[in-house]
């Protein structure tokens, strides 16, 4: 290589240092940043797990504690003072439901599955399972109109609860007379297969109480 080439080479080289650093000067502290909002976003996401796990842990400590009560009344008090966002919101409604049915008090049991049934931003999962039972808890006190219509709602394909659903209407048609339809319903939950053994044990006999056969026709 001439000297000529070598000095063109290093003018070159010292040509780009000289843009790479003015470069860095200019926009230098974007990369930093950059790099702040990065570390910050992690960092904030770390806080906010650390957040929602102590939640978690206090309502658990919570329950954990209002269960222990010896009286019923006693322990969906406790449970109603428990704080929580609104998932956990809603599992404590399903205890203090529970709990209340225990305690024999029943305005307070349906109050309870009334708030999850209104919420329209829980998943349809605690939903479902709040109509169900309210149904079940109603039982012949509710209009069958008003039953049929909230067990049709969550009876629907892929629904969490169809099936428990699907069984319920099969006994309201029980009640009213309908005794086709109910073991026409009970024979297509026999060969769900989604149905699990329980239910498909229930349904046979009911289906032989009711005089019916357990091939479906």
């Amino acid at each position: 290589m001439s000297n000529t080439e070598s000095f063109i080479e290093e003018v070159t080289e010292e040509v780009q240092r000289d843009r790479l650093f003015l470069l860095m000067r200019r926009y230098g502290w974007i990369a930093a940043l950059l790099v702040v909002l990065v570390v910050g976003g992690a960092a904030y996401n770390e806080w906010q797990k650390a957040r929602k796990i102590a939640a978690a842990e206090a309502v658990g400590n919570g329950v954990l504690a209002a269960l222990e009560a010896d009286d019923p009344s006693e322990r969906v008090s406790a449970l109603s003072g428990i704080s929580a966002d609104a998932e956990s919101a809603a599992v404590l409604a399903l205890l203090t439901a529970a709990e209340s049915q225990i305690a024999e008090d029943l305005p307070t049991a349906r109050t309870a599955l009334e708030s999850i049934v209104s919420d329209a931003i829980l998943p349809e999962v605690y939903r479902d399972l709040a109509t169900f039972k309210l149904v079940l808890l109603e039982g012949t006190e509710s209009p069958v109109e008003n039953r049929r219509a909230a067990l049709e709602s969550i009876a629907t394909p892929g629904a969490p609860y169809r099936l428990l659903a699907e069984e319920q209407l099969a006994m309201i048609d029980v009640e009213t007379g309908e005794i086709d339809a109910a073991i026409a319903r009970l024979q297509s939950l026999m060969v769900d297969t989604e149905a699990t053994a329980g239910l498909r044990r229930r349904a046979s006999q009911l289906i032989v109480a009711l005089g019916g056969s357990l091939a479906a026709s």
